[in-house]
């Protein structure tokens, strides 16, 4: 540890801290605009500018690491005048009219050190020069004439997200911020995270939809979890009157340290659909309004006789949720089709091969953060999981190999140093050739039994891939010291190419990362719910839509069904035909635990309120439904989702 002195104030500190973390820790405030606690040191703004003992000239705090008995100001005559200097410069050389911005009155890091130093007006007058503004992508407004050139949004979308969309070009007053090679931003190869707006000081990226709806003083903010998918990232929602604001990533949130995909910032911004907000029954081949009572009564009058009941639920449903479900249909009614809308797509076959060995056997996403090398086995991190994919691609820029087999084009090919594209339906013979190249190349960690150069052969006469590549490959991805294989269960159709993927895991040294499927389909999976979707003679059906949204496939093969059930928080074509439709709360308006695709039990936080007084939550509506039938308490949800052997560790 060292010792710092900061405003006569006596710390101790880790070695390589900043002198600006060294102030943070000490509780002392030094003004800053390029500096960011997830992004590297960059000493561009020199609006942290200190006095520090024994130095001849005034030093940028964000850079400079502590030394030890280092002696530090940072209110001198001297520090205060040369940040109200920086702070003239940069006013002076873009259009910052506060007044309208979207972003003044609290929200501008800009404007607040600005009145922090005293300032109250311009002393240089700008150049009244206007500055282009990129408004041609659908979530984003690039807004020139408001950016201060102090590049965290390039650095964060390199660091951070790996993609390296955005860049700067010419010097001096003509620096601008562009995309790729000066594209139109909507036109880019950016992936709507939106990272770069969470992180600009100023109100030079902004959220289109969000834009003016209100300062941050007049708005609400409640962390929670995301529940587009099975990775749980934090988010704060930004309300106001119950209102969806924005989405940002929770910077303090251990899954995905503030970073998200466009799924989980700007998906529910763009939710448009018709909320339900009373009960409907069926009555002369017309939904009609009724009372919960009601429906309930005519709902539970045509869920008998039990055996004849198919029930259905969606992973984006809490924990708690999805055990009164299984209680409900699976125990109570003795359902003899009780699954989940995912139908285990994702985890049925993880499951089964824990189950056959008595214990986990997967890696989690904390293993992607510090791979070293990547193989990727048909999985899609671009257009599912992206967070999964920012971890991966920020790792390859840092020079870490990619190595990918998949059976058709990967979205991740073109950054890939090896790819693998099998023949369909040889994939096992593909794992089988790989791991036996690794072996033939003496990079083995597990024993390899068999001759290795006779299974590379024949493994490249039966797929197409030839040996070179397979020993190519071998090489590039087991010869790193933290290999890590991520791969899509729902593209493994058997359990002996799973089993086979397991062993390349183990003569590689890898660890083995699904990222699953839907938000809850880990837990859905340990309560049972994951067997595929059969209609055999059903006379009725119960679907726990909750806001998802229903696939084509559903309603179509729904249609078949006699008399229907549809617990749902938004119109679709599944509650148009359904004989009973149950309005339920959307997952901002619930709470409960989700079981992510690392197995970490999380509480999902009620971020709004209830949008109508008849509208019940989906565990209230199917307490509801078990109290009309007779049944009795669930039990405890948390104890029977640690039954059943789990693919990956499960952190309850």
């Amino acid at each position: 540890m060292l010792s710092v002195t900061i405003n006569n104030t006596s710390i101790e500190v880790k070695e390589g801290t900043t002198v600006l973390n060294a102030a943070r820790q000490a509780g002392i405030e030094i003004p800053t605009l390029c500096d960011h606690p997830h992004l590297t040191p960059f000493g561009g703004c020199r609006l942290c500018m200190v006095e520090i003992d024994g130095f001849r000239t005034l030093q940028s705090a964000c850079t400079i690491p502590v030394t030890n008995n280092m002696v530090v100001h940072t209110d001198t005559d001297k520090v205060k005048t040369a940040r109200k200097f920086v702070l003239t410069l940069i006013f002076s050389e873009r259009n910052h009219f506060c007044p309208y911005c979207q972003v003044s009155g609290g929200d501008c890091e800009l404007q607040n050190a600005a009145y922090g130093e005293g300032m109250t007006n311009w002393p240089l007058p700008p150049n009244w020069q206007p500055y282009p503004v990129d408004a041609s992508h659908p979530n984003i407004i690039l807004e020139h004439n408001r950016c201060i050139l102090c590049r965290r949004c390039i650095r964060a979308c390199s660091e951070l997200v790996g993609v390296n969309t955005l860049g700067v070009e010419e010097r001096g007053a003509k620096t601008f911020v562009i995309a790729d090679l000066n594209v139109p931003l909507g036109q880019s190869t950016c992936v709507s995270c939106g990272t770069c707006i969470q992180v600009c000081p100023t109100g030079a990226l902004i959220d289109r939809r969000s834009a003016y709806l209100g300062q941050e003083k007049n708005l609400d903010f409640q962390k929670t979890i995301c529940v587009g998918c099975s990775i749980g990232c934090g988010i704060q929602v930004v309300s106001r009157n119950g209102q969806v604001i924005r989405i940002e990533g929770d910077w303090d949130a251990p899954i995905n340290t503030g970073i998200l995909c466009k799924t989980g910032r700007f998906a529910p911004l763009a939710d448009d659909r018709q909320r339900l907000t009373t009960p409907l029954v069926r009555k002369d081949g017309v939904l009609k309004p009724v009372s919960w009572e009601e429906a309930l009564a005519a709902a539970s009058a045509r869920l008998q006789p039990a055996d004849q009941v198919a029930a259905l639920a969606s992973t984006r449903q809490s924990a708690e949720t999805l055990h009164l479900f299984k209680h409900l249909f699976a125990d109570g009614l003795n359902s003899s089709m009780v699954t989940s809308l995912e139908e285990g797509s994702a985890t049925s076959l993880p499951s089964q091969l824990a189950a056959s060995k008595g214990k986990a056997f997967e890696g989690t996403l904390k293993d992607v953060e510090c791979a070293n090398s990547f193989m990727i086995f048909g999985a899609d991190l671009i257009n599912q999981h992206e967070v999964a994919g920012f971890f991966t691609r920020r790792l390859m820029q840092n020079g870490a190999p990619l190595v990918i087999v998949d059976t058709g084009e990967n979205p991740l090919n073109n950054l890939a140093n090896c790819v693998l594209t099998p023949q369909a339906g040889k994939e096992l013979d593909l794992l089988t050739g790989l791991t036996a190249a690794i072996a033939r190349l003496g990079q083995n960690k597990a024993e390899f039994a068999g001759e290795p150069i006779a299974v590379m052969n024949a493994a490249a006469e039966s797929t197409g891939v030839s040996t070179d590549l397979l020993l190519e490959a071998g090489f590039k991805f087991a010869s790193q010291a933290q290999p890590v294989i991520i791969y899509d269960a729902a593209q493994v159709q058997y359990l002996d190419v799973l089993s086979a993927l397991v062993k390349l895991a183990e003569i590689s040294g890898a660890k083995l990362v699904s990222p699953k499927g839907g938000a809850n389909s880990l837990a859905a999976a340990q309560y049972g719910l994951d067997k595929p979707f059969q209609l055999n003679g059903h006379k009725a059906a119960y679907i726990v839509l909750g806001d998802e949204n229903p696939s084509e496939r559903l309603v179509k093969t729904l249609e078949k069904v006699p008399f229907l059930v549809v617990q749902a928080s938004h119109a679709s074509k599944l509650t148009a035909a359904a004989d009973v439709v149950l309005p339920v709360t959307s997952w901002l308006e619930q709470d409960g635990h989700y079981l992510n695709a690392d197995g970490h039990l999380q509480q999902a936080e009620k971020s709004l309120p209830v949008s109508g007084k008849d509208v019940r939550t989906n565990a209230e509506a199917l307490t509801s439904l078990a109290q009309q039938l007779n049944f009795s308490n669930a039990g405890d949800w948390k104890t029977e989702l640690l039954q059943r052997p789990s693919p990956v560790e499960i952190a309850a």
